[in-house]
């Protein structure tokens, strides 16, 4: 059995988008948990043992962005990388307190990377 690479949260409308991540990151050795809102990640615990988030900026109801202030106002350090389909000068501005920003499509490479370097970056690990 593979060790677990840490505890990835996403958080993705888009179901398919949403799916395909997971395996992505579970065949990487991370545990995933998805959830298609914000507010279904802030009505679990599961924000409690993430080593990192991977928010959509544009979910219904809450934001991402809007998630992520709600978690470091929680005092949550993780690292957050963004996903977006909208890669402008108001997105790349209101993300830039983030670990990383990836614009939609991108690589599966490119996600485990901007994981990879959240991780090592973050104190506690």
């Amino acid at each position: 059995m593979r060790e677990n690479r840490g505890n990835i949260v996403i958080v993705e409308d888009d179901a398919g988008l949403n799916r395909a991540v997971v395996r992505l990151l579970q065949a990487a050795g991370f545990q995933s948990f998805s959830f298609d809102c914000a507010e279904g990640l802030l009505a679990s615990n599961v924000a409690t043992f993430a080593d990192c988030f991977v928010l959509d900026v544009h979910l219904p109801g809450i934001s991402g962005i809007e998630l992520h202030h709600k978690l470091n106002n929680t005092g949550s350090k993780r690292p957050v990388i963004f996903i977006t389909a909208h890669d402008d000068p108001e997105t790349r501005n209101s993300t830039s307190d983030a670990a990383s920003c990836l614009t939609k499509p991108f690589t599966g490479r490119a996600l485990i990377q901007a994981i990879d370097d959240a991780l090592l970056e973050t104190p506690s690990h």
